[in-house]
């Protein structure tokens, strides 16, 4: 079956954890490909995205492993990304869900962006998850997250 030359392809659905969007912001190893790969894609996340991401960004500024500069430039990319991303709060009904992994069983706020990733997969199917954390990873993998 051919295509509609005039029809849009259809944009990824990519779901990212903290770590993921963090390696992304401070160009850590492995950003370029993230980059690419989330480039022209709508992106996902939990609320505690922002959270996390900010806490770590002061956390690193005041250990000095952020210089003022790029601590300012950081923060300032945070806000705009944000924009770019769909967001879903962390609400009662994702704290009070008994769904968790097999075998991991993952720290808290890795759990609420598994919860998360969850929920959007059930309301339109994610294309990923991505994270760094390989602990992570094996969690999503359990969960039946497409990684």
């Amino acid at each position: 079956m051919s295509r509609d030359p005039n029809e849009r392809p259809q944009r990824s659905r990519l779901y990212l954890d903290t770590s993921a969007y963090l390696c992304i912001l401070l160009g850590e190893e492995g950003s370029e490909r993230l980059s690419r790969e989330t480039d022209a894609a709508d992106l996902l996340s939990s609320v505690l995205l922002v959270l996390e991401a900010r806490r770590t960004l002061i956390r690193l500024a005041r250990e000095g492993t952020l210089t003022p500069d790029r601590y300012k430039t950081s923060l300032d990319r945070l806000e705009q990304d944000t924009n770019h991303f769909v967001l879903r709060d962390l609400t009662l009904d994702l704290c009070q869900s008994m769904t968790l992994p097999a075998v991991i069983t993952p720290r808290s706020l890795d759990l609420a962006h598994l919860r998360t990733a969850l929920w959007f997969h059930a309301t339109e199917r994610i294309d990923r998850f991505m994270t760094m954390d390989a602990s992570q990873e094996q969690a999503a993998k359990e969960l039946g997250l497409p990684v």
